[in-house]
């Protein structure tokens, strides 16, 4: 039988770019794309909508936050409606939305709880990430190696993961610690995962995090706090 796959698109001031995000989906994989508009100013919702998205309102910031009420729109779904797969994206168009297939086969298999989408083993578009950002995720995922014994070369957004693991994690984090604090509770439970290169281009706008001085301290600093507050 064929698995039902989410998608979860967390989006602030991203009206150029998250048409583009949802169109490039493949539609014939997956049933609901579900934009969660976390306090934007601009037209995301209506691009999104347009796009053809269910669009979920966060107006509280934050990056965990905004996933978190995706996952609170299903989980408010009856039990017999509930996705066997979640997908998670960003909605800057840096992420190629039709590798989501590469993504979910080895879940669909049978073979993974969980698969990341590597930006570290796939093809890095020259300028799509700072030089900040490259050290951040080599440090931290040394750190998970170092702590936990799970390899990971990336903490990248695109990503895969079994709903019913999902839940079991008990996600917490509603900032910039989400990413980090999947992998190291999948890590804390034992779970099979593997990364699949992926292709990552530079963003349509503006980084809200990697952009600014204060964005990317702030990042660093939690994702950091997040690994070693949960050995």
């Amino acid at each position: 039988m064929k698995p039902i796959i989410d998608v979860i698109i967390p989006a602030f001031n991203e009206e150029n770019a998250v048409g583009n995000v949802v169109r490039d989906i493949p539609k014939d994989w997956v049933r609901e794309i579900i934009v969660c508009n976390n306090g934007s100013t601009d037209k995301t919702t209506a691009k999104a909508e347009e796009a053809g998205a269910m669009v979920v309102m966060q107006p509280i910031k934050g990056y965990g936050n905004a996933c978190l009420k995706g996952m609170e729109h299903i989980e408010n779904k009856p039990k017999s409606e509930h996705p066997d797969i979640i997908v998670f994206l960003d909605a800057d168009y840096s992420d190629h939305p039709e590798e989501l297939i590469d993504l979910v086969k080895p879940i669909i298999d049978g073979k993974m709880d969980m698969v990341i989408g590597s930006r570290a083993l796939g093809n890095l578009e020259k300028g799509s990430m700072t030089p900040q950002q490259i050290f951040g995720n080599w440090l931290a995922t040394n750190l998970i190696r170092l702590f936990y014994n799970y390899h990971f070369t990336d903490l990248g957004p695109f990503r895969a993961i079994r709903y019913d693991q999902l839940l079991a994690m008990e996600m917490k984090d509603k900032t910039y610690g989400w990413t980090v604090e999947m992998q190291v509770k999948a890590a804390k439970m034992g779970l099979k995962t593997c990364e699949i290169p992926v292709k990552y281009r530079k963003r349509i706008g503006f980084s809200k995090v990697s952009g600014t001085v204060r964005g990317t301290i702030g990042a660093g600093y939690k994702i950091l706090w997040t690994i070693f507050k949960l050995i």
